[in-house]
């Protein structure tokens, strides 16, 4: 019972990110109009969207305090980044070709090899920089430099979108009209419609755009923060929900498994949602762009900048064997999922519904073996020890 109420407030945060959303895609929308192609996808959406990864990250340092604090931070962006990376792209082929919104999705190879190459590296920088059981500020500015300069590369190479944006603006606008005169505050509140309670029917410009992000943004991160503390309470062998004298059953695993699954799926709503609206308007570039940039934002900035802040204001963390150990063959599990990921997407000339399922796959398994780690099974036991042995030949 304790464990299904868990799971509905766990929902409900979804939902809440869900929402919330919205406001993301609306204005990054805006706010890149002018980018070159797949671009805005992997800065601008990728950065609002992944806003939630690092407000979990954040939280779960500020209020576990200890070494699995890291650890769960770590599971959430590496467990995000899986999902991004294998989910999202899935999602995004099986919604266009069954919706009939095309008959075959092509993403240009070179936005492929820009951020597929960009998402290896930086996970190879993770794996090489974190080679010990202590970490220091300096791990986390390293971290935050390499996405400092994966953007300054982007924005470098970035040529200005010609379409005149200004009368794609109106059509929405004429589009969104009618909708717009029947709504009403009650309903927009109801339904957390945060462009409506922002905007209204204001025409949308870049202050109002930076007003709705930012108010998505501290929305998502009430969320994230409620979805660490039933995280917690989940991972826990007991915990007792305030108001209620009555003590539940937890699942009793480590925090770093659940989120590794429940807060890494959780916090990538935002990257799916928008990567799939763009996918319906035919910018796949944008779409699959989207689930990469996301990824190196999640490595690089949500772990970097939490880590930087905690260390700098209560020192180094020391991490415990156990931990090194499954934050290391975690971040292995990480890169060659991703290699893997990357000659999916490479390969052939478009992306259809095999390699929607191979992804889809590849997922399923991942998750499989992170349930059977956190239960001690034996073919998890084996796979870890060849993880590890391929993460000493790398980092040593």
């Amino acid at each position: 019972m304790g464990i299904t109420i868990i799971f509905i407030l766990i929902l409900l945060c979804c939902l809440i990110i869900w929402k919330a959303s919205d406001g993301f895609e609306v204005a990054s929308e805006y706010l890149g109009r002018n980018m070159s192609d797949g671009v805005r996808g992997a800065t601008i959406n990728a950065i609002a969207s992944s806003i939630p990864e690092l407000f979990a990250t954040m939280f779960f340092l500020l209020i576990l305090k200890d070494t699995e604090s890291f650890s769960a931070g770590l599971g959430t962006t590496a467990g995000s980044a899986i999902f991004n990376g294998m989910i999202i792209p899935a999602v995004v082929i099986l919604v266009v070709l069954f919706s009939g919104v095309a008959k075959s999705i092509v993403v240009s190879k070179k936005v492929i090899l820009r951020d597929g190459i960009s998402l290896i590296i930086a996970e190879l920088i993770l794996i090489l920089i974190i080679s010990g059981s202590t970490l220091y500020w300096w791990h986390g500015l390293i971290l935050m430099l390499t996405y400092a300069a994966y953007i300054t590369f982007m924005f470098s190479t970035m040529t200005k979108n010609d379409e005149n944006s200004e009368e794609n603006e109106g059509i929405e606008e004429e589009e969104e009209e009618e909708e717009e005169e029947e709504k009403s505050i009650f309903k927009a509140i109801w339904s957390l419609d945060l462009e409506f309670l922002v905007i209204g029917k204001s025409k949308i410009k870049s202050s109002n755009a930076w007003v709705l992000l930012i108010s998505s943004m501290l929305v998502i991160g009430i969320a994230c923060f409620m979805l660490v503390i039933f995280c917690e309470w989940l991972g826990n062998p007991t915990f007792e929900i305030p108001g209620l004298d009555f003590v539940f059953n937890g699942l009793d695993v480590p925090i770093m498994f659940v989120a590794v699954i429940i807060a890494s799926a959780a916090t990538s709503v935002p990257d799916t949602i928008i990567s799939m609206k763009d996918a319906k308007k035919g910018n796949y570039n944008d779409a699959v762009s989207n689930a990469i940039g996301s990824n190196i934002f999640d490595i690089c900035f949500a772990l970097g900048f939490p880590l930087f802040m905690y260390t700098i204001f209560y020192g180094e963390i020391t991490m415990s064997p156990e931990i090194v150990q499954f934050s290391s063959e975690l971040r292995i599990l990480l890169l060659i999922l991703t290699v893997a990921a990357f000659f999916i997407y490479f390969i052939g000339k478009k992306m259809g519904v095999v390699k929607a399922y191979m992804l889809l796959a590849l997922y399923l398994l991942f998750t499989i073996y992170i349930i059977g780690r956190s239960q001690e099974a034996e073919f998890a036991n084996n796979i870890s020890v060849y993880l590890i042995d391929i993460y000493n030949l790398i980092a040593r």
